[in-house]
Formats: structure tokens, C-alpha cells, sequence
């Protein structure tokens, strides 16, 4: 099985705007396959949010972007009835939450009561307002960045709030040939005007079909199994994965596979977006000295591969 050749070009095209992260990119691309949230975290300037445009410029996908702020009410998310005098009722006008893609910049700046309103949204793909429940655009995404936590203004995202995101990804700072690139060529803002979108809603669908088709077979799932069971262990990490988290690590499995050619899951697969899929999910234990994402790679080094 070859990864579409429309997926190839939209990795292309993302990569010309995004230079020199091409793993990043394809592990983006995996998430939306996957059909996850996605969260990118880093420092500003790095090309988080210009990363996030061209990811729902490139899907086709109808997008609209909300600058978390710390007044952002979730009235502001999910939009308000008002009250038209000519029709004598109140007219729902539904908010930026309406779009296929939800670019939520800086999504930990806003309150704890605007970002729970979002948790609906990420679980069950519709939202309650006003008593009435309204469905969401199919397909639906958010795409969310944050910038660290020490930063100043900035409200760490409950656990429940993090376990809706498929992934966590940080871009890092660009190689000295890519930042050269950078520096020489266009305006990335110009760049993503004149994107031409790669796929349609319904090539999407059809990809995503066919990532949900991709065999994961019983020696994986015992290897995925092992791996839970050691964040469980209590050795590693505070408190374990739940079955919810082991199955997006299925599903990034599958997306990962899917773009490497394969019609079947590989350890690999699982050991190369393992620390992506669970590192914003997990606390290592308070005497580990690492980050989540180092001991989630400690821990793969310390279980063996089938």
C-alpha cells in the first residue's frame, strides 16, 4: 500500500513553508488522519500558528482562528442568541466553534471556564448552549498552540482538557540551513495566502477509511500492552495511561503506518509516536529529573520490542 500520492504532495507543500521539520509535519498530518485533536506547544515565533494555518489551507478544510485571551468568554467560542426585533425571536449566531478547523491560538491563556467550553466540543463534536444541543461541522478538528507553561499569563491546561488532544507536538527551533531559508525567502504570511488546498472533506474521509483499515496485529497490541502496563507500573509515571489514551496510540499507529506505505502496524510504528500520542498525558514520577517525553523514550528503551 503507497501512501496517496495527494498526501505526498500535501507533505511537500507543507514542507516548503515549514522548512526542515519534516517530522513534525508528518506527525501533524498523522494526528489529522487519525482524525485527532492536535496541540502544538513551543515558544513563541517558531512557526506554530503559521504551521496551523497551512495544515487546514493544504486538508481544504473551512477554518476559523480564536486569540485565547484571558477575558475570552465561552459565549465568544460557541456564539449567542439574540433577540431580532423584526422577527420577534431570538436568533442563535453561532461562533468561530462552527468551522471544520479550529485554529485556538494560544489556548492556555484563556480561563479554565472558556477552555472547559471546548470539552464538549472535542468529545462529542457538538456544543450546549442555551439548553439546545447543536452538532458540529463533519469533519472537526482544533488545532491549538501554547506556549509554555513558566511564560507569563498563562493557565495550565486541566488533565482533562489535555487528554481531548490526540497529540502534543513542539517544533523547536530551525537547523541553521532551514533558518538560512527562512531568512532568504518569502513571507510566510504570503506563502499560506496563495495555498491551494491538496485534498477535499471527501479525499480526507476516504484517507481516513482507509487509516482505520490498516491490521494491527495480536503482537503489536501485546506490545502496546506492555507499554501501558509499565506506565502503570508506578516506576515511570505518576499515574497510567488510560484505555482511551492506549487507543489513539492505536489509531496515530495506524496514520504512522499508512504514510510509511504499509497496510499493517509495525513496533515501530507504535515506538515512533508513542512519546507524541502519551508525553501530555503523563507526570513522571518526582524523582526522574526528565521531562514527560524523555521518560516516555526512557521507558521504550527499557521495554524490549517483540
Amino acid at each position: 500500500m503507497h501512501a496517496d500520492s495527494k498526501i505526498q504532495q500535501l507533505l511537500t507543500q507543507l514542507n516548503t513553508v515549514i522548512v526542515g521539520k519534516r517530522p513534525q509535519v508528518s506527525d501533524c498530518v498523522a494526528c489529522l488522519l487519525a482524525g485527532g485533536h492536535l496541540l502544538i506547544e513551543d515558544v513563541p515565533g517558531v512557526g506554530k500558528t503559521t504551521l496551523a494555518h497551512a495544515l487546514s489551507r493544504s486538508f481544504g478544510l473551512q477554518f476559523s482562528r480564536v486569540q485565547f485571551t484571558a477575558d475570552l468568554m465561552p459565549s465568544d467560542l460557541v456564539g449567542v442568541s439574540i433577540y431580532e426585533r423584526g422577527r420577534e425571536a431570538f436568533v442563535f449566531h453561532p461562533g468561530p466553534v462552527f468551522a471544520q478547523v479550529l485554529l485556538a491560538d494560544e489556548i492556555n491563556r484563556a480561563s479554565p471556564k472558556t477552555q472547559s467550553a471546548l470539552l464538549e466540543a472535542m468529545e462529542e463534536k457538538q456544543v450546549t448552549v442555551e439548553g439546545e444541543t447543536r452538532a458540529l461541522p463533519d469533519p472537526f478538528f482544533v488545532i491549538a498552540t501554547q506556549n509554555p507553561h513558566d511564560q507569563l499569563g498563562t493557565y495550565a491546561l486541566p488533565e482533562s482538557q489535555l487528554d481531548r488532544f490526540h497529540m502534543r507536538l513542539s517544533i523547536g527551533y530551525p537547523d541553521r540551513a532551514a533558518e538560512r531559508e527562512l531568512l532568504r525567502g518569502a513571507d510566510r504570511r504570503d506563502m499560506i495566502e496563495h495555498m491551494a488546498p491538496v485534498l477535499t472533506p471527501a479525499d480526507l474521509a476516504r484517507l481516513q477509511a482507509t487509516v482505520q483499515a490498516v491490521h494491527t496485529a495480536d503482537p503489536v497490541l501485546e506490545y502496546l500492552q506492555d507499554l501501558v502496563a509499565a506506565t502503570r507500573s508506578g516506576r515511570w509515571f505518576a499515574q497510567g495511561l488510560s484505555p482511551r489514551a492506549a487507543l489513539a496510540v492505536v489509531r496515530s499507529a495506524k496514520a504512522q503506518a499508512f504514510l510509511s506505505g504499509r497496510d499493517y502496524v509495525a513496533p515501530d510504528d507504535i515506538a515512533a509516536i508513542l512519546p507524541q500520542t502519551v508525553g501530555h498525558r503523563m507526570v513522571p514520577v518526582s524523582d526522574a529529573g526528565r521531562g514527560s517525553v524523555e521518560q516516555v523514550r526512557a521507558m521504550l528503551e527499557a521495554t524490549p520490542l517483540p
